[in-house]
């Protein structure tokens, strides 16, 4: 009776141990996922006058990449777990609107629609279904890579449509964003104040959007491959001796009269 109860407990105590790690290794996945973020693409995904057609798109999904991909190497490899691409994004969308909320609008009051974060959820969800689907991770940084640029604008449109809106502000033609950028001084202004819809890529014939998701996609692909041999590199289990060598030396061990795990 006292050797089950004995088990019973060490069965529970492991089980909070394994659930003490999981949450760690989530907190630390998503401290160190936002800090990569926001050093890389920080202003972007800060301002809502920052997220323009031009750069926000390419520069935004290409930090945004080494993470997920790092990630999927471990779960998908290891444990044939194809959710590493969303649970790295949804846990950098909770990291940053919880630092949004606390930094931004409890601290300094800043209005969150001015601050709100980009989303990479459905691109996510398109790099682990692909990866899931082909098993392959080539194709999925071809195919995902590309798709994972191509999608950040129109998944995100939905939230920053309303504020490019043209409207007249003391005689001068800008958009909603700009206008709010006006209003809410910041820091480092006036080098933080942007023109929302001013760009050098216009000599592309016009339209710019398209030129930069194909050009996100391109980089993504390729960075998509690098963070995967990284965390290939880091996360693989390494052996003080060859496989071919230990088994041998077990095979002898076995023979002089002892099994693996206890001494005859």
């Amino acid at each position: 009776m006292e050797e089950i109860q004995a088990d019973a407990e060490a069965k529970r105590v492991t089980r909070r141990f394994e659930w003490f790690l999981l949450v760690t290794i989530a907190l630390v996945l998503m401290g160190t996922y936002h800090l990569h973020q926001e050093l890389f693409a920080g202003d972007w995904s800060f301002w809502l006058d920052w997220k323009d057609r031009n750069w926000w798109p390419i520069i935004a999904p290409v930090s945004a990449i080494a993470y997920p991909a790092a990630t999927q190497w471990l779960l998908w490899t290891k444990f044939r777990m194809p959710f590493g691409a969303t649970l790295c994004a949804l846990l950098l969308l909770l990291a940053e609107w919880l630092s949004r909320y606390w930094n931004f609008w409890d601290w300094t009051h800043y209005p969150l629609n001015f601050v709100f974060p980009e989303t990479f959820v459905p691109a996510a969800v398109v790099l682990d279904v692909l990866l899931m689907l082909t098993g392959n991770w080539v194709v999925t940084a071809l195919i995902g890579g590309e798709l994972w640029g191509w999608l950040f604008y129109p998944t995100n449109w939905i939230m920053i449509a309303p504020y490019h809106v043209p409207v007249e502000y003391q005689g001068a033609l800008m958009s909603v964003a700009d206008v709010i950028s006006y209003m809410y001084v910041r820091t480092s202004t006036p080098e933080y104040l942007r023109i929302v819809e001013t760009g050098t890529m216009r000599s592309f014939a016009g339209g710019v959007t398209g030129v930069a998701a194909f050009f996100s996609g391109f980089l993504a692909a390729i960075l998509y491959a690098v963070w995967w041999i990284v965390g290939a590199l880091f996360g693989g289990t390494k052996f003080f001796k060859p496989y071919a060598v230990a088994t041998e030396e077990l095979r002898k061990a076995r023979e002089k009269g002892w099994d693996a795990g206890r001494t005859v």
